[in-house]
């Protein structure tokens, strides 16, 4: 990963602080939704399962570590709970967006397929001693 591939300054840091608005909002419309916390406590870093696909490839576990970590997925699953009034499909979408916004905050980008530390918000991990 170059530095080119990966945001830095100012950007950076309004994307993660994005992040955590999204997780403050999450879990305060998680909270109004009144679903258990147990089950929030239990499935929040359920999404970090998808980690187990780097066992067959940086870029099979990028793939699948960012479909796991897109709002795409969370959002969509939110919408069909609210439009099919379904209350486990709302409060794991909540679940699901916090979760990444939770990531995000914490610096924890999408992977590129180049290894599991290359994220769009830059270098994850032990610096590369070379």
């Amino acid at each position: 990963m170059s530095r080119e591939q990966a945001v830095s300054g100012g950007v950076r840091t309004l994307l993660r602080l994005e992040g955590a608005v999204v997780l403050a909002a999450a879990v305060a419309a998680y909270a109004q939704f009144g679903a258990g916390w147990g089950m929030f406590a239990l499935l929040l870093l359920a999404p970090d399962l998808a980690v187990l696909g780097y066992v067959a490839g940086p870029r099979v576990g990028a793939a699948l570590y960012n479909a796991a970590h897109s709002y795409a997925g969370a959002v969509a699953l939110l919408v069909l709970g609210v439009l099919a009034a379904m209350p486990w499909a709302v409060a794991g979408g909540l679940i699901w967006c916090a979760h990444i916004g939770l990531d995000r905050a914490l610096g924890y980008g999408l992977k590129y397929g180049s290894d599991f530390g290359a994220t769009h918000l830059g270098r994850i991990g032990r610096a590369d001693p070379w």
